[in-house]
């Protein structure tokens, strides 16, 4: 098979999409090397974040107007050099396909994330909200085949954006492979003078925004006089004023903010936290959920979406924004030798089911159905 990707956010996307296109490009080369995948992205120069498996090709924009005007050329443009490839199969791996694909007979499989913006519609702006639906919109009425990363992704799909139910299979997203090896004392040490972590510490990745209630952790923590030190790891948004704002008001120490960490450290950090807590109010999947499953350590995450998919039971489960709840959990957790060792044996054997050996095979098995 002949087989294109929009790979912008491989090259450009630090966290979740950026992981999820890395992770299934990588993952295909890899498990399926016959295959010939082509990586199509505005730019690649002085990007550091990405080298792709030497059993890709990359191809940028070839006119002057295109490389001047990147939007253009992934909503258009990019028809004309897919046909001129001979790609048998486009995969829009964020929530989004080229318009004018189905004039040819390219086939399309688009992955969609999530609908927070339809379903948390207060914190995104107008303009933002209009962008994402025409393009979401465009691209489930378009695509020959629809992948979701959860359940509840599916569900929203299909009410929200009136999907076509045949069309659409759940394929569960993994995380990288690297998290899955245990990392040596020796460079967990290097890890932790690096970046200065205390000696036991509680663990929080994700961006600063008021989605992944960061205050509900330091409110939990500091009311109710946890003395574990909280480490925070995740790009700051205008949502962090407002934890600074309660943190210099209470006086509340013991939080470690990085914001800069290379994605080579982070599986030593996960691996010598007590705990990880997320307790998002919305979310696609979930991928620090299973970073940490896949780390060994127990889980602290919001009930009632697909965070109870992603971590199984391997978590405890709290209501968002619930800091009275949150901070009985993060207490149960760390008092309690036997409780965080039967949520370990179960996260460790619930995210087996999220590798890519099994999760790729789907894959492959949908393009080879959307392709006959």
């Amino acid at each position: 098979m002949r087989i294109g990707f929009d790979a912008k956010r491989a090259y450009f996307n630090k966290t979740g999409l950026g992981n999820y296109s890395r992770s299934t490009i990588n993952s295909l080369s890899r498990l399926f090397p016959d295959n010939k995948y082509t990586l199509y992205t505005p730019s690649v120069e002085n990007n550091g974040l990405y080298l792709p498996p030497i059993n890709t090709s990359v191809r940028k924009p070839v006119t002057i107007w295109s490389r001047n005007l990147n939007s253009y050329w992934r909503s258009y443009g990019i028809v004309s050099q897919l046909t001129a490839d001979g790609i048998q199969l486009f995969h829009g791996l964020s929530n989004e396909l080229p318009l004018g694909l189905g004039k040819t007979r390219i086939k399309t499989v688009v992955t969609i994330h999530d609908l927070i913006f339809l379903r948390l519609p207060g914190l995104y702006p107008a303009i933002d909200r209009y962008i994402y639906h025409k393009k979401v919109m465009n691209a489930v009425k378009s695509a020959d085949r629809i992948i979701a990363i959860s359940e509840q992704t599916r569900n929203d799909l299909i009410e929200l954006m009136d999907a076509d139910e045949k069309k659409v299979k759940i394929i569960y997203q993994g995380c990288n492979p690297w998290f899955y090896e245990k990392v040596s004392e020796k460079r967990q040490e290097e890890i932790s003078r690096k970046y200065n972590l205390p000696g036991d510490y509680l663990l929080y990745v994700g961006t600063i925004e008021e989605r992944k209630e960061l205050l509900t952790i330091i409110r939990a923590i500091h009311e109710h006089t946890i003395r574990i030190p909280l480490v925070v790891i995740g790009r700051k948004t205008a949502y962090f004023d407002q934890v600074k704002k309660y943190m210099d008001a209470e006086k509340v120490q013991n939080i470690h903010f990085h914001q800069h960490v290379e994605n080579s450290d982070l599986p030593a950090i996960y691996q010598q936290a007590g705990a990880f807590i997320y307790p998002s109010r919305y979310e696609g999947f979930g991928i620090p959920v299973l970073e940490a499953l896949n780390s060994g350590i127990p889980v602290i995450t919001s009930r009632g979406g697909c965070l109870e998919e992603t971590a199984g039971k391997g978590g405890l489960f709290t209501d968002p924004g619930n800091v009275e709840e949150l901070a009985d959990a993060i207490i149960r957790l760390t008092g309690d030798q036997k409780l965080r060792k039967k949520l370990i044996t179960a996260g460790t054997k619930h995210a087996m089911q999220f590798r890519e050996e099994k999760t790729v095979p789907q894959l492959i098995e949908l393009y080879k159905a959307c392709l006959s």
